[in-house]
């Protein structure tokens, strides 16, 4: 960016630093760098909080690059990584104020990015059809599958035909066909080629710089990859959307950056209540859609559901047979033209269908479940369900086998504790709120707990604000109980205490045990009553009318 941005947003770069700085001072969990400027107070300024740290180590295999500012004439330059949590919802990666654009401010930025993120490279990316934004991307994540976001071609193939679109009033149903629904290759080629020659275009500059790029933006060229999308809405992921805009001013953007964080946190948290505290209603009598509601988030088990329902009008023809390998044809009723191949392995429990579902969004498409239903697969098998699309994404991580990378500091300690504590609160809550009783239980082990917390504060006030002790070896044990001062332990007490908590967490699981089998015989005893107490009641009645 040039100067004149620099005049404009004027003292606010530095409020947006003193905010970043004061937040670290918090929570060391905190990830900001500034390129390039001695004074920090004029470069490039990227940013990454806890959560976005560790959803990236859940979510991250689908990014998106929302740099809206360039073409909505933002006053703050200002974008973000994001991508779609278990619930298909905005989840946010990180993000930039970018007061310079260069090929080499993008490229710190990819790689200052990577480096907050572990260094775990997405399997796609989605962008602005930038040329600097592309050359970074190819340097910094080669292996990543880039895709031009295709709202931002859309808009400017609208603003570069114009007078067609003005002029021609059936020009925009008929591109938006020909890119959003044809299903193979062949039938792509062909249908731009028809609309080409139908309306003049074929010696076009912008047309035929927009079927160069066919390969990263067209969709039926990148379905053999995961772009973590539950619908084919043509517009980027916009976490920001509402928050940021084109009249938010510097001063503004730290308020507006909280405002969306937070309330896309409560959103998610609704949504696994939602998932957790209700079963959705089945349509089929399939042990399939069961199991499928007990695995999946809601709104995912909607989007498998309705593909299961369709199987019902898409029956699958085998047409070869060789051994293990079945090769079925899958079509709608009175649909045959749009027929689609599906290979089955018997061996592996494994089938890959032309339409490809399963391999760009991750959900299983109804043509393989249609196969299923041929070959009589009962149940879903594990390496069709996605543990991003579940009600379990966030237990473990994803990169677990990148966990010995991570530095062992007290920030990233931190942020792994933050995350496992939420979660567990989230469960707790969840199980808590099932009844009166058990509402009480909870309500008095979170105040014992409380209690504990605040002992250990004013016993070990340095450990317990996280500023000198990290998660490596020869660290300060803290011990919980009330009556204990927190002392050193050896290896062999650590461990010998270990051993004793597990015998009694085994202990405290039995006894769990014999508590449910006794309210469930309560609650069995209670519904026979209620039976007993509708049989007695409607007799009444019927001797009352005779």
């Amino acid at each position: 960016m040039s100067n004149s941005r620099q005049r404009t947003l004027g003292g606010g770069v530095q409020h947006v630093l003193d905010y970043l700085k004061r937040m670290q001072a918090e929570n060391p969990a905190i990830y900001y760098a500034v390129q390039g400027d001695n004074d920090h107070s004029g470069g490039n300024i990227f940013w990454a909080d806890a959560t976005s740290r560790m959803n990236y180590s859940y979510f991250g295999d689908a990014v998106t690059l929302d740099t809206t500012y360039r073409t909505n004439r933002f006053r703050v330059p200002f974008a973000s990584f994001t991508g779609f949590n278990h619930h298909g919802q905005p989840v946010l990666f990180g993000c930039a104020l970018i007061l310079h654009e260069s090929e080499s401010s993008l490229v710190w930025l990819f790689q200052t990015w990577l480096h907050a993120m572990s260094g775990h490279h997405p399997l796609s990316i989605t962008t602005d059809p930038d040329r600097l934004i592309q050359v970074a991307v190819a340097q910094v994540l080669p292996g990543t599958r880039h895709r031009f976001c295709k709202w931002h071609m859309f808009r400017e193939t609208q603003e570069k035909l114009h007078h067609l679109y003005q002029s021609r009033a059936t020009f925009e149903s008929e591109f938006n066909k020909c890119v959003n629904e044809t299903e193979t290759i062949d039938e792509f080629e062909s249908s731009w080629k028809s609309l080409l020659e139908r309306y003049f275009l074929t010696d076009n500059e912008w047309v035929q710089s927009l079927y160069n790029d066919r390969q990263q933006w067209i969709p039926v060229y990148m379905r053999d990859t995961f772009f973590g999308e539950t619908s084919s809405a043509d517009c980027l992921n916009f976490f920001f959307d509402g928050y940021v805009t084109a009249s938010t001013t510097i001063q503004m953007l730290v308020k507006q950056y909280e405002k969306a964080v937070s309330t896309w946190n409560e959103k998610e948290l609704k949504a696994d209540y939602d998932t957790s505290s209700t079963m959705p209603v089945l349509k089929t009598p399939s042990p399939m859609e069961k199991q499928a509601a007990n695995l999946y988030t809601r709104r995912i088990f909607i989007k498998f559901q309705a593909e299961l329902v369709e199987t019902l009008a898409n029956p699958a023809t085998k047409i070869d047979d060789s051994g293990h390998i079945t090769t079925f044809r899958v079509a709608k009723f009175g649909e045959d033209h749009k027929a689609h191949a599906v290979t089955f392995n018997s061996f592996e429990m494994r089938a890959s269908c032309s339409c490809q579902m399963f391999e760009y969004s991750g959900i299983i498409c109804r043509h393989i479940l249609a196969v299923f239903r041929a070959k009589n697969v009962l149940m879903l098998p594990s390496h069709y369900v996605l543990k991003r699309w579940t009600r379990n994404a966030k237990s473990g991580t994803v990169f677990d086998e990148h966990a010995a990378e991570l530095p062992n500091s007290s920030g990233e300690s931190l942020t792994v504790r933050y995350n496992n504590l939420r979660q567990e609160a989230i469960k707790y809550v969840e199980e808590g709120a099932k009844s009166i009783y058990i509402y009480n239980v909870a309500m008095n082990a979170l105040q014992d707990a409380a209690k504990k917390v605040a002992i250990v504060k004013i016993l070990a006030p340095e450990s317990a604000r996280g500023a000198t002790h990290a998660n490596g070896g020869g660290e300060r044990l803290l011990t919980i109980d009330e009556d204990e001062v927190p002392a050193y332990e050896s290896v062999e007490e650590k461990e010998k205490k270990i051993r004793e908590l597990m015998a009694e967490l085994e202990s405290t699981n039995q006894r769990c045990e014999v508590y449910r089998a006794n309210l469930l015989a309560v609650l069995r005893d209670m519904e026979e009553q209620k039976l007993k107490l509708s049989v007695k009641v409607q007799n009444a009645r019927l001797s009352l009318k005779e």
